[in-house]
Protein backbone atom coordinates (compact mmCIF):
# COMPACT_ATOMS: atom_id res chain seq x y z
CA UNK A 1 0.00 0.00 0.00
CA UNK A 2 1.75 3.18 -0.78
CA UNK A 3 2.27 5.87 -3.92
CA UNK A 4 4.61 6.66 -6.42
CA UNK A 5 7.27 9.30 -6.37
CA UNK A 6 9.58 9.66 -9.24
CA UNK A 7 13.31 8.50 -8.21
CA UNK A 8 12.07 8.49 -4.56
CA UNK A 9 10.41 4.75 -4.06
CA UNK A 10 10.78 2.87 -0.66
CA UNK A 11 10.85 -0.58 -1.10
CA UNK A 12 10.30 -3.28 1.25
CA UNK A 13 13.12 -3.73 4.03
CA UNK A 14 13.73 -0.26 5.14
CA UNK A 15 14.58 1.10 8.14
CA UNK A 16 15.57 4.76 8.77
CA UNK A 17 18.88 5.09 10.81
CA UNK A 18 18.49 7.70 13.40
CA UNK A 19 21.21 10.38 11.99
CA UNK A 20 19.24 10.78 9.00
CA UNK A 21 18.07 14.82 9.10
CA UNK A 22 14.86 15.11 10.15
CA UNK A 23 13.58 11.43 10.96
CA UNK A 24 12.53 10.27 13.91
CA UNK A 25 10.34 7.11 15.36
CA UNK A 26 6.80 7.72 15.15
CA UNK A 27 5.04 8.26 18.14
CA UNK A 28 1.28 7.69 19.34
CA UNK A 29 1.47 11.71 19.67
CA UNK A 30 1.63 11.99 15.88
CA UNK A 31 -1.57 9.49 15.14
CA UNK A 32 -3.93 12.61 14.51
CA UNK A 33 -1.00 14.18 11.98
CA UNK A 34 -0.20 10.72 10.44
CA UNK A 35 -4.57 10.13 9.80
CA UNK A 36 -4.82 13.45 8.21
CA UNK A 37 -1.52 11.91 6.13
CA UNK A 38 -3.51 9.08 5.22
CA UNK A 39 -6.45 10.72 4.28
CA UNK A 40 -4.82 13.00 1.88
CA UNK A 41 -2.81 10.29 0.20
CA UNK A 42 -4.60 8.10 0.01
CA UNK A 43 -8.23 9.53 0.17
CA UNK A 44 -7.83 12.61 -1.99
CA UNK A 45 -8.95 14.17 0.81
CA UNK A 46 -7.63 17.17 3.26
CA UNK A 47 -9.59 16.24 6.01
CA UNK A 48 -8.78 14.95 10.09
CA UNK A 49 -8.96 11.48 10.15
CA UNK A 50 -11.25 10.80 12.99
CA UNK A 51 -11.66 9.23 16.01
CA UNK A 52 -12.17 5.55 14.36
CA UNK A 53 -9.17 5.66 12.22
CA UNK A 54 -6.44 7.15 15.12
CA UNK A 55 -7.87 4.43 17.34
CA UNK A 56 -7.19 2.13 15.16
CA UNK A 57 -3.77 3.32 14.18
CA UNK A 58 -2.49 3.75 17.43
CA UNK A 59 -3.97 0.09 17.42
CA UNK A 60 -2.00 -1.33 15.11
CA UNK A 61 1.29 0.82 14.58
CA UNK A 62 1.65 0.30 18.38
CA UNK A 63 -0.56 -2.64 20.17
CA UNK A 64 1.83 -5.84 18.57
CA UNK A 65 3.17 -7.87 21.60
CA UNK A 66 6.82 -7.07 19.74
CA UNK A 67 6.40 -3.43 19.55
CA UNK A 68 9.63 -1.59 20.06
CA UNK A 69 10.39 2.23 18.35
CA UNK A 70 13.06 -0.04 16.69
CA UNK A 71 10.51 -2.03 15.07
CA UNK A 72 8.06 0.45 14.52
CA UNK A 73 7.22 3.23 11.98
CA UNK A 74 9.02 6.34 10.95
CA UNK A 75 8.47 9.81 10.26
CA UNK A 76 10.25 12.69 8.61
CA UNK A 77 9.15 16.52 9.84
CA UNK A 78 10.09 19.55 7.54
CA UNK A 79 11.24 22.86 8.58
CA UNK A 80 8.14 23.92 10.34
CA UNK A 81 8.32 20.76 12.35
CA UNK A 82 5.12 18.76 10.46
CA UNK A 83 5.18 15.35 9.15
CA UNK A 84 5.56 15.51 5.64
CA UNK A 85 6.42 11.69 5.07
CA UNK A 86 5.88 8.52 6.87
CA UNK A 87 6.71 4.60 7.04
CA UNK A 88 3.92 2.12 8.73
CA UNK A 89 5.14 -0.92 9.47
CA UNK A 90 4.27 -3.57 12.41
CA UNK A 91 6.43 -6.18 13.88
CA UNK A 92 5.79 -9.86 13.57
CA UNK A 93 7.83 -12.66 15.35
CA UNK A 94 9.35 -15.46 12.46
CA UNK A 95 10.91 -18.48 13.30
CA UNK A 96 13.95 -19.80 11.09
CA UNK A 97 15.43 -22.89 11.21
CA UNK A 98 14.85 -22.93 15.09
CA UNK A 99 15.76 -19.29 15.60
CA UNK A 100 13.80 -16.25 16.78
CA UNK A 101 13.75 -13.26 14.56
CA UNK A 102 11.20 -9.94 14.34
CA UNK A 103 10.20 -9.11 11.09
CA UNK A 104 8.83 -5.91 9.71
CA UNK A 105 5.54 -5.62 7.88
CA UNK A 106 5.47 -2.54 5.52
CA UNK A 107 1.98 -1.11 5.25
CA UNK A 108 1.71 2.28 4.06
CA UNK A 109 5.20 4.59 2.44
CA UNK A 110 3.26 8.50 2.45
CA UNK A 111 4.21 11.52 1.28
CA UNK A 112 2.32 14.56 1.21
CA UNK A 113 2.83 16.11 -2.50
CA UNK A 114 6.07 17.02 -4.58
CA UNK A 115 6.51 19.84 -1.24
CA UNK A 116 7.54 17.02 0.74
CA UNK A 117 9.83 15.32 -2.09
CA UNK A 118 13.07 16.43 0.50
CA UNK A 119 11.78 14.75 2.81
CA UNK A 120 11.10 11.28 0.85
CA UNK A 121 14.46 11.31 -0.58
CA UNK A 122 15.72 11.71 3.33
CA UNK A 123 13.61 8.69 4.10
CA UNK A 124 15.15 6.89 1.25
CA UNK A 125 18.66 7.48 1.48
CA UNK A 126 18.56 6.59 5.55
CA UNK A 127 17.71 2.79 4.11
CA UNK A 128 19.73 0.17 4.59
CA UNK A 129 18.49 -3.32 3.35
CA UNK A 130 21.89 -4.67 4.59
CA UNK A 131 20.48 -4.44 8.16
CA UNK A 132 17.13 -6.07 7.65
CA UNK A 133 16.42 -9.10 9.47
CA UNK A 134 13.25 -9.47 7.41
CA UNK A 135 11.59 -6.79 6.34
CA UNK A 136 8.34 -7.76 3.83
CA UNK A 137 5.79 -6.13 1.75
CA UNK A 138 2.71 -7.55 0.01
CA UNK A 139 1.14 -5.27 -1.77
CA UNK A 140 4.07 -3.20 -3.90
CA UNK A 141 3.79 -1.23 -6.97
CA UNK A 142 6.34 -2.05 -10.05
CA UNK A 143 8.47 0.78 -9.50
CA UNK A 144 8.81 -0.43 -5.86
CA UNK A 145 9.54 -3.91 -7.06
CA UNK A 146 12.08 -2.93 -9.31
CA UNK A 147 14.14 -1.00 -6.31
CA UNK A 148 13.25 -4.16 -3.89
CA UNK A 149 15.32 -6.17 -6.45
CA UNK A 150 18.26 -3.49 -7.40
CA UNK A 151 18.43 -3.09 -3.26
CA UNK A 152 19.11 -6.91 -2.50
CA UNK A 153 15.40 -8.13 -2.18
CA UNK A 154 13.56 -10.96 -3.72
CA UNK A 155 10.34 -11.06 -5.58
CA UNK A 156 7.81 -14.28 -4.21
CA UNK A 157 6.22 -14.30 -7.62
CA UNK A 158 3.40 -16.76 -6.37
CA UNK A 159 2.70 -15.18 -3.42
CA UNK A 160 2.11 -11.86 -5.56
CA UNK A 161 -0.97 -13.54 -6.83
CA UNK A 162 -4.95 -13.76 -5.53
CA UNK A 163 -6.59 -17.32 -6.98
CA UNK A 164 -10.21 -16.44 -7.23
CA UNK A 165 -12.86 -19.40 -7.08
CA UNK A 166 -16.21 -18.85 -8.81
CA UNK A 167 -18.93 -20.80 -6.59
CA UNK A 168 -22.01 -18.66 -8.17
CA UNK A 169 -20.02 -17.26 -11.11
CA UNK A 170 -22.83 -14.09 -12.05
CA UNK A 171 -23.15 -13.15 -8.52
CA UNK A 172 -19.41 -13.19 -8.09
CA UNK A 173 -18.83 -11.02 -10.33
CA UNK A 174 -20.76 -8.53 -9.52
CA UNK A 175 -19.19 -9.10 -5.70
CA UNK A 176 -15.72 -8.69 -7.28
CA UNK A 177 -16.62 -5.98 -9.39
CA UNK A 178 -18.22 -4.27 -6.42
CA UNK A 179 -14.89 -3.78 -5.14
CA UNK A 180 -14.84 -0.38 -7.59
CA UNK A 181 -17.97 -0.21 -8.46
CA UNK A 182 -20.17 -0.64 -4.91
CA UNK A 183 -23.83 -0.26 -6.26
CA UNK A 184 -22.84 -3.93 -8.05
CA UNK A 185 -23.07 -5.60 -4.74
CA UNK A 186 -26.12 -4.07 -3.48
CA UNK A 187 -28.05 -7.15 -2.00
CA UNK A 188 -30.74 -6.59 -4.58
CA UNK A 189 -28.36 -6.85 -7.49
CA UNK A 190 -26.62 -9.95 -6.00
CA UNK A 191 -29.84 -11.70 -4.96
CA UNK A 192 -31.38 -11.71 -8.68
CA UNK A 193 -27.88 -13.18 -9.82
CA UNK A 194 -28.20 -15.76 -7.30
CA UNK A 195 -31.40 -16.51 -8.77
CA UNK A 196 -29.95 -16.94 -12.21
CA UNK A 197 -26.84 -19.28 -10.75
CA UNK A 198 -29.41 -21.64 -9.67
CA UNK A 199 -30.02 -22.21 -13.22
CA UNK A 200 -26.60 -21.97 -14.24
CA UNK A 201 -25.15 -24.59 -12.36
CA UNK A 202 -27.72 -27.20 -13.01
CA UNK A 203 -27.29 -26.68 -16.28
CA UNK A 204 -23.74 -26.45 -15.62
CA UNK A 205 -22.71 -28.74 -12.73
CA UNK A 206 -18.72 -28.00 -12.58
CA UNK A 207 -19.63 -24.84 -10.88
CA UNK A 208 -19.80 -26.93 -7.81
CA UNK A 209 -16.81 -28.04 -6.64
CA UNK A 210 -16.71 -31.79 -5.09
CA UNK A 211 -15.56 -32.53 -1.83
CA UNK A 212 -13.10 -34.74 -0.81
CA UNK A 213 -14.03 -38.52 -0.42
CA UNK A 214 -13.52 -39.98 3.20
CA UNK A 215 -13.15 -35.90 4.59
CA UNK A 216 -15.18 -33.73 6.42
CA UNK A 217 -15.37 -30.52 7.48
CA UNK A 218 -16.13 -29.16 10.84
CA UNK A 219 -16.60 -25.61 12.52
CA UNK A 220 -13.22 -24.85 14.66
CA UNK A 221 -12.46 -21.97 17.14
CA UNK A 222 -9.41 -19.91 16.37
CA UNK A 223 -7.23 -21.21 19.47
CA UNK A 224 -8.43 -24.76 17.48
CA UNK A 225 -6.73 -23.41 14.51
CA UNK A 226 -3.82 -22.16 16.25
CA UNK A 227 -3.26 -25.83 17.86
CA UNK A 228 -3.58 -27.80 14.46
CA UNK A 229 -1.29 -24.53 12.55
CA UNK A 230 1.73 -25.53 14.83
CA UNK A 231 2.67 -28.58 13.66
CA UNK A 232 1.96 -28.16 10.30
CA UNK A 233 4.00 -24.92 9.42
CA UNK A 234 7.01 -26.90 10.70
CA UNK A 235 7.17 -28.12 7.26
CA UNK A 236 8.74 -24.36 6.30
CA UNK A 237 11.97 -23.55 7.23
CA UNK A 238 10.70 -19.85 7.67
CA UNK A 239 7.19 -19.75 9.18
CA UNK A 240 5.37 -17.42 11.31
CA UNK A 241 5.77 -18.39 14.95
CA UNK A 242 2.23 -16.95 16.13
CA UNK A 243 2.96 -17.03 20.09
CA UNK A 244 -0.38 -17.33 21.66
CA UNK A 245 -0.01 -13.57 22.60
CA UNK A 246 0.75 -12.47 18.97
CA UNK A 247 -1.58 -14.79 17.52
CA UNK A 248 -4.37 -13.60 19.98
CA UNK A 249 -3.71 -10.08 19.21
CA UNK A 250 -3.27 -11.06 15.45
CA UNK A 251 -6.97 -12.32 15.49
CA UNK A 252 -8.31 -9.06 17.25
CA UNK A 253 -7.56 -6.52 14.91
CA UNK A 254 -8.17 -8.84 12.04
CA UNK A 255 -11.99 -8.98 13.79
CA UNK A 256 -11.95 -5.61 13.37
CA UNK A 257 -12.82 -5.40 9.76
CA UNK A 258 -16.07 -5.95 9.83
CA UNK A 259 -16.49 -5.26 5.53
CA UNK A 260 -14.96 -8.22 5.27
CA UNK A 261 -17.48 -10.47 7.55
CA UNK A 262 -16.60 -12.74 10.54
CA UNK A 263 -13.19 -14.19 10.72
CA UNK A 264 -13.57 -17.85 11.30
CA UNK A 265 -11.85 -21.17 11.29
CA UNK A 266 -12.71 -24.43 9.75
CA UNK A 267 -10.78 -27.96 10.06
CA UNK A 268 -10.71 -30.78 7.96
CA UNK A 269 -10.83 -34.01 9.63
CA UNK A 270 -10.63 -37.53 8.06
CA UNK A 271 -12.97 -40.19 8.37
CA UNK A 272 -10.96 -41.82 11.18
CA UNK A 273 -11.09 -39.13 13.28
CA UNK A 274 -7.45 -37.22 12.03
CA UNK A 275 -7.14 -33.49 11.29
CA UNK A 276 -5.74 -33.04 8.60
CA UNK A 277 -5.65 -29.57 7.42
CA UNK A 278 -7.16 -25.77 8.55
CA UNK A 279 -8.23 -22.94 7.07
CA UNK A 280 -9.07 -19.44 8.39
CA UNK A 281 -11.16 -16.68 6.53
CA UNK A 282 -13.65 -13.71 6.76
CA UNK A 283 -16.74 -14.88 5.39
CA UNK A 284 -19.66 -12.44 4.17
CA UNK A 285 -22.94 -14.65 4.10
CA UNK A 286 -24.27 -14.94 0.36
CA UNK A 287 -21.03 -13.16 -0.31
CA UNK A 288 -17.41 -13.74 -0.39
CA UNK A 289 -14.73 -15.98 1.63
CA UNK A 290 -11.64 -13.91 1.99
CA UNK A 291 -9.36 -16.94 2.94
CA UNK A 292 -6.29 -16.02 4.79
CA UNK A 293 -4.53 -18.98 5.51
CA UNK A 294 -4.97 -22.32 4.41
CA UNK A 295 -2.73 -25.29 6.48
CA UNK A 296 -2.10 -29.21 6.15
CA UNK A 297 -0.32 -31.89 6.44
CA UNK A 298 2.39 -32.44 3.32
CA UNK A 299 0.82 -34.90 1.08
CA UNK A 300 -2.74 -33.79 2.17
CA UNK A 301 -3.03 -30.91 -0.19
CA UNK A 302 -5.23 -31.63 -2.29
CA UNK A 303 -7.95 -33.50 -0.37
CA UNK A 304 -7.75 -30.48 2.05
CA UNK A 305 -8.22 -27.67 -0.68
CA UNK A 306 -10.94 -30.04 -2.47
CA UNK A 307 -12.79 -30.24 1.11
CA UNK A 308 -12.36 -26.46 1.57
CA UNK A 309 -14.08 -25.54 -1.50
CA UNK A 310 -16.68 -27.87 -1.03
CA UNK A 311 -17.62 -26.69 2.76
CA UNK A 312 -17.65 -22.74 1.13
CA UNK A 313 -20.41 -24.03 -1.28
CA UNK A 314 -22.16 -25.73 0.52
CA UNK A 315 -22.17 -22.65 2.93
CA UNK A 316 -23.78 -20.40 0.20
CA UNK A 317 -21.06 -18.05 -0.62
CA UNK A 318 -20.63 -16.87 -4.23
CA UNK A 319 -16.64 -16.81 -4.45
CA UNK A 320 -13.41 -17.53 -2.24
CA UNK A 321 -10.33 -15.64 -2.50
CA UNK A 322 -7.21 -15.73 -1.16
CA UNK A 323 -3.54 -15.32 -1.41
CA UNK A 324 -1.72 -18.12 -3.49
CA UNK A 325 0.65 -20.31 -1.70
CA UNK A 326 3.32 -22.49 -3.78
CA UNK A 327 2.70 -25.80 -2.10
CA UNK A 328 -0.73 -25.46 -2.95
CA UNK A 329 -0.93 -24.13 -6.59
CA UNK A 330 -0.95 -28.13 -7.84
CA UNK A 331 -3.90 -28.75 -5.41
CA UNK A 332 -5.63 -25.22 -6.20
CA UNK A 333 -5.23 -25.16 -10.13
CA UNK A 334 -7.36 -28.62 -10.32
CA UNK A 335 -10.14 -26.63 -9.26
CA UNK A 336 -12.94 -25.15 -12.48
CA UNK A 337 -14.54 -21.76 -12.55
CA UNK A 338 -10.89 -20.68 -11.08
CA UNK A 339 -8.67 -17.95 -11.76
CA UNK A 340 -5.46 -15.55 -10.67
CA UNK A 341 -5.13 -12.46 -10.76
CA UNK A 342 -2.02 -10.10 -9.85
CA UNK A 343 -2.59 -8.54 -6.20
CA UNK A 344 0.94 -6.57 -5.56
CA UNK A 345 4.18 -7.62 -5.69
CA UNK A 346 5.70 -9.36 -2.76
CA UNK A 347 8.76 -8.23 -2.02
CA UNK A 348 10.90 -9.33 0.76
CA UNK A 349 14.50 -8.02 2.21
CA UNK A 350 16.86 -9.82 4.27
CA UNK A 351 20.59 -9.85 5.01
CA UNK A 352 20.46 -13.82 5.72
CA UNK A 353 21.68 -15.70 3.22
CA UNK A 354 19.98 -18.81 4.18
CA UNK A 355 16.32 -16.70 4.74
CA UNK A 356 16.77 -15.62 0.91
CA UNK A 357 17.75 -19.01 -0.17
CA UNK A 358 14.56 -20.66 1.35
CA UNK A 359 12.15 -17.27 0.18
CA UNK A 360 13.86 -18.71 -3.32
CA UNK A 361 12.86 -22.07 -2.96
CA UNK A 362 9.60 -21.78 -1.66
CA UNK A 363 10.29 -23.31 1.62
CA UNK A 364 8.74 -20.02 3.31
CA UNK A 365 4.88 -19.86 5.35
CA UNK A 366 4.10 -16.09 4.28
CA UNK A 367 0.70 -14.32 4.11
CA UNK A 368 -2.55 -13.89 5.63
CA UNK A 369 -2.53 -12.91 9.29
CA UNK A 370 1.23 -12.82 8.60
CA UNK A 371 0.68 -9.99 6.25
CA UNK A 372 -1.63 -7.04 5.88
CA UNK A 373 -4.75 -9.24 3.90
CA UNK A 374 -6.53 -8.26 7.21
CA UNK A 375 -6.25 -4.27 7.58
CA UNK A 376 -9.15 -1.99 7.25
CA UNK A 377 -6.62 0.18 5.69
CA UNK A 378 -6.68 -1.71 2.66
CA UNK A 379 -11.09 -1.76 2.80
CA UNK A 380 -12.46 1.10 5.09
CA UNK A 381 -12.02 4.60 6.30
Amino acid sequence: MGIELPKIVLHPATVVEPQCPGTRALARSDIPAIGRLFNKVFRRRDSAAGEDLDRYMETVFFGSPFYSPEQGGVVHENGNGDIDSAILSVPMEFDVDGRRIVARLLCAFMVDGKAAAAGAARLARGVRAARQDLCFSDSSSPVSADHCVAGGGVILPIQSLEWQRFLRPLAAVAILAGRRIPMLKARLVVGALRSIDRVLRRWSPSTRPLGAPGCHVQAASLDEFLRCAAPMLERFSIRPAWSKSEFDWLVNIASMNKSLGVLQSRNVIRDDGRTIGAFLFFGKPGGMANVLNVLCEEGCEADVTAAMFACLDAEGYAVATGMAQPFLMNAISRQRWLCFRHRGYFCLVTRHADIKEAALGNDIYIGGLASESWSRLLTDF
